[in-house]
């Protein structure tokens, strides 16, 4: 827990979306996978690349048959394009897999103490447990399989899922009572009631999808791949209707298969091949998969398991944000912000009284006042073993107050109800701005807490009142106007009174809240939102939150929560960190964003390349043709080489790119549309000019390239 406020406190800057650098080492240890997936029965599901294997296989045939310096260059370089996007591909794949070998790690043969019908014990393999079991566990065993602790309480260690080495609690009843198979009991005993399916154990789903097993393609990506199968196809009917066009510019034709010349005499199955591949889409047809896989992989790295890759690309598009407050907006632990003495008592006597009547309550609450009587008074924090004879009067519910008896003088800190029924009822009197510094402090939306005190033989007196209060996370108030610049709403829901609810959604700076919220309250809020067209996403731990969940375009369900709140959602935080939605919510519009810029280069990296090869083609059979040659490339051989040579090499410069992520920053969609427009669109077309005409000054001295 601990940690995780930690990170929470970060400041908003920390959270931005980042991606690991590419591991230069990564891209050999990915080339086998990359060559194995040169198997046409797996590149068929990426159109673009099918076809430019095909026209690679196609461009061999002919090499072979009437081989020449150019001919084979051109050849070495397709294969090189298809090797590339499988490289890509394969990287992003490579760096699930080295997640889900350390995922390996924590499953292991285990033996289960499963219970029989009489209550005793039988040892079996891990494996053969079925839904309903129930295992014994205690310290030093590995929880055989996922499901939740009906009996006893246990220090579990889930290191091996989370990577965070602190140990958690889990026991029966309440939100966190779930288990993961693989992770180790430290202490005591717990019985668990094996909640997984055979072969579906959380383990199990986390490797399949950190390896790209189970990734299904979204929505966005379906649609992408039709249009780029489209806008290949229409490529493709182009490019097979110049060697008519050529016949009826009445150039010489000396064959198909004749590639030595592009001087004028006609046109090459080669170079119609070349320009094929040169004006498709190969670029996001290559890295398309790559930017995917790469999505679910940052997720993973922040310890988030997305169920599916639509999860992810709908934390993109989310309009509606739903958070709790307790822990999420707030720390969770109300604390001690100011000491209001009454008139004629000093802040100093206050803040003395408010220490000694907190010595003894180990309550966050409690240690916060002590901690504000040190800091704001310079009080010595003194320890209660210190106060000699001093006697401690615990909370309880039905006193709704504590306090300590120490020299005669007694000391009582609580509700203000039941300390000032307790002066009353000690023959004092009570103050009369005490219930306008109670009712402020309520209004504010702060919790009030009365100091009162009896001296040795005197009357009992008000001395003050302690503001207690939500505090709010460092950052959030940043975080919800990022969220709100990318037209995201944000609802923060808690049980809180209305009054309460305003003054800690002003002060975090949510668009709306939900106060008094039931679990009903939170289905019909979702509902609402949906049925306005808006797709919506929350968080929740508990069983309570299952439908909610259940009901959310993105249900984040905390690890440390029940099964039944896991199984409703669409992603699980192993981290129970409910601050982690805003995350997901950046995650996804970076995957979005990533493959929206990807997109747009490559179709604007074409431009430039019908400036090199259409020149070339044809600037003999139709002279003015000759203006279009911009870049004055050295001749039409060294021009279709260069546009080849770049085509494959810009896929290689882009694959860190891809795995990284483009950079998120919070904008609104119009200001994210112009700079995709300058950055990707107009670099689209300048980065190509640039290197065509580079490579073009390296070729031209290749011997046998005229």
């Amino acid at each position: 827990m601990t940690a995780t406020l930690e990170r929470a406190a970060q400041p908003a800057s920390s959270h931005r979306v980042q991606g690991g650098l590419l591991d230069p080492r990564q891209l050999w240890r990915s080339l086998p996978d990359a060559v194995g997936k040169l198997d046409p029965r797996t590149l068929y599901r990426n159109p673009v690349m099918f076809l430019v294997e095909v026209g690679a296989v196609f461009t061999t045939v002919i090499a072979i048959g009437d081989p020449s310096v150019f001919a084979w260059l051109i050849v070495g370089w397709l294969w090189l394009t298809t090797l590339f996007a499988n490289l890509a591909e394969a990287v992003a794949e490579g760096r699930g897999k080295a997640q889900a070998d350390a995922l390996r790690k924590a499953r292991t043969d285990t033996v289960a103490r499963r219970l029989t019908g009489d209550g005793r014990e039988e040892q079996v393999p891990a494996p053969q447990l079925r839904q309903g079991d129930r295992v014994v566990c205690e310290a030093g065993d590995l929880v055989p399989g996922d499901g939740d602790v009906i009996d006893g309480i246990a220090s579990v260690d889930e290191s091996a899922i989370t990577g965070e080495s602190a140990p958690v609690i889990r026991e029966s009843g309440g939100d966190r009572s779930s288990v993961t198979g693989g992770t180790r009991v430290l202490s005591d005993r717990i019985v668990v009631e094996i909640t997984q399916k055979p072969g579906e154990s959380f383990i199990d789903r986390m490797i399949g999808l950190v390896e790209g097993a189970s990734r299904q393609r979204t929505p966005n990506e379906i649609a992408l791949n039709i249009l780029l199968a489209s806008l290949t196809i229409i490529f493709l009917l182009a490019t097979v209707t110049l060697q008519p066009l050529a016949i009826y510019a009445k150039a010489d034709q000396p064959g198909i298969a004749d590639s030595a010349a592009l001087d004028g005499h006609g046109i090459t199955g080669i170079v119609l091949v070349s320009l094929l591949v040169c004006l498709i889409p190969t670029t996001i047809g290559a890295l398309l998969s790559a930017i995917g896989i790469a999505g679910m992989d940052r997720l993973v790295q922040r310890n988030v398991l997305a169920m599916s890759g639509r999860a992810v690309e709908a934390a993109g598009d989310v309009d509606t944000l739903l958070l709790d407050k307790t822990g999420t907006i707030t720390l969770g632990n109300r604390q001690a912000a100011e000491f209001v003495p009454v008139d004629g008592v000093a802040n100093e006597q206050l803040a003395d009284a408010a220490q000694l009547s907190s010595l003894a309550d180990e309550t966050p609450e409690g240690r916060s006042v002590v901690g504000l009587a040190k800091t704001a008074y310079g009080l010595r924090e003194r320890r209660a073993g210190e106060l000699g004879n001093a006697t401690f009067v615990p909370f309880t519910a039905q006193t709704r107050m504590s306090g300590v008896d120490v020299d005669g003088r007694e000391i009582r800190k609580g509700a203000a109800g039941a300390v000032l029924q307790w002066v009353r009822e000690s023959g004092g009197t009570v103050a009369e701005d005490v219930g306008g510094i109670v009712d402020g402090i309520s209004a504010g939306g702060g919790t009030p807490l009365v100091v009162a005190e009896r001296p040795a033989g005197g009357a009992a007196r008000v001395l003050g009142v302690i503001h207690l209060k939500d505090v709010v996370k460092q950052g959030m108030r940043e975080r919800f106007a990022e969220l709100r610049r990318m037209g995201i709403r944000t609802v923060m829901i808690t049980g809180d009174n209305p009054m309460t609810a305003r003054a800690i959604a002003d002060e975090a700076g949510v668009d709306d809240f939900l106060a008094e919220a039931k679990p009903e309250d939170k289905m019909a809020l979702i509902k609402r939102e949906q049925e306005g067209g808006k797709l919506v996403a929350m968080t929740g731990d508990g069983t309570n939150d299952a439908p909610a969940l259940a009901q959310a375009d993105v249900g984040v369900a905390m690890n440390s929560g029940t099964s039944a709140a896991k199984e409703a959602g669409n992603m699980v935080d192993l981290d129970s960190d409910p601050t982690k939605l805003i995350e997901i919510v950046e995650i996804g519009k970076q995957l979005l964003i990533t493959r929206g810029a990807l997109t747009t280069f490559s179709i604007a990296n074409d431009v430039a390349k019908y400036f090199a090869i259409i020149p070339a083609m044809f600037a003999v059979v139709y002279p003015g043709l000759d203006t279009l040659n911009v870049m004055r490339l050295h001749s039409p051989q060294s021009a279709i080489l260069s546009a080849v040579v770049f085509n494959a090499l810009v896929i290689v410069a882009l694959i860190p790119l891809a795995l990284r992520g483009v950079r998120y920053t919070p904008s609104s969609a119009a200001a994210m549309l112009r700079r995709n427009l300058w950055v990707y669109g107009l670099g689209g077309i300048v980065a190509p000019f640039l290197g065509i005409k580079a490579i073009d000054l390296v070729v031209q001295f290749v011997p046998g390239i005229r």
